[in-house]
């Protein structure tokens, strides 16, 4: 049963909002833990047919192969565990989202920030592998960093990235803490604490959220 009148499409299990890049500027995304792949190709099939640009997040290898066998187009990435298919290219912005990561073990995180933002039209720059473990590798990377219009963090362990680079920038800088670390680093609470308390100035999104950070990023860097 269709609900087009309302700006969405519901099929049943899920009431797809197709209409979210005109009332938001960014369309809806699917989540796609804790769906199944069924419900996961019909969530892309109404947006397909509705005319939108579709990404996925907390995509597995397996969920993509069902994906893929069903869809035709679908892009994956196995880092960052995200699918995407694009109907209509978005139009590139001129200035640059830089994320800036704190070691090797965040990647999966900066790929889904990266991704994102992409899929949102933001050019974008990575800045990978530069923790206060060895900070000389951050200062050689300083000026690509300072000549973007927002900066994301990604950073585990006690997450201290974020505030060394939020004193030495301009542009408004995100903070993403992510799960990595030992024990007491507790799943990425230490490092999201640590984030919150920082005495320089910046925003936090949740535990491993590097979509959330990029959304937020390109409606800066769109502005």
């Amino acid at each position: 049963m269709g609900q087009k009148e309302h700006g969405y499409e519901d099929i049943n299990f899920a009431k797809v909002d197709y209409l979210r890049q005109k009332r938001t500027g960014q369309p809806e995304v699917i989540f796609c833990q804790g769906k199944t792949p069924e419900q996961v190709v019909g969530i892309i099939q109404s947006m397909l047919r509705n005319g939108n640009n579709v990404f996925g997040t907390k995509a597995t290898r397996e969920l993509y192969d069902y994906v893929s066998a069903h869809v035709e187009g679908v892009a994956y990435n196995p880092v960052a565990q995200t699918i995407s298919l694009m109907q209509a290219q978005e139009k590139t912005t001129g200035s640059y989202i830089a994320i800036v990561s704190a070691g090797t073990a965040d990647l999966p995180v900066v790929e889904e920030a990266y991704e994102t933002a992409l899929f949102l039209g933001n050019k974008v720059e990575k800045i990978v592998d530069v923790g206060v473990a060895g900070i000389h590798r951050l200062f050689d990377q300083l000026d690509r960093i300072r000549g973007a219009k927002v900066v994301i963090v990604v950073a585990g362990m006690e997450g201290a990235l974020a505030s060394v680079v939020a004193a030495l920038v301009s542009s408004p800088v995100i903070a993403v803490p992510t799960s990595v670390g030992y024990g007491a680093n507790l799943n990425g609470l230490a490092a999201l604490l640590a984030m919150l308390n920082s005495c320089s100035t910046l925003s936090v999104v949740n535990i491993d959220n590097g979509y959330g950070a990029a959304c937020q990023a390109s409606r800066i860097n769109q502005i």
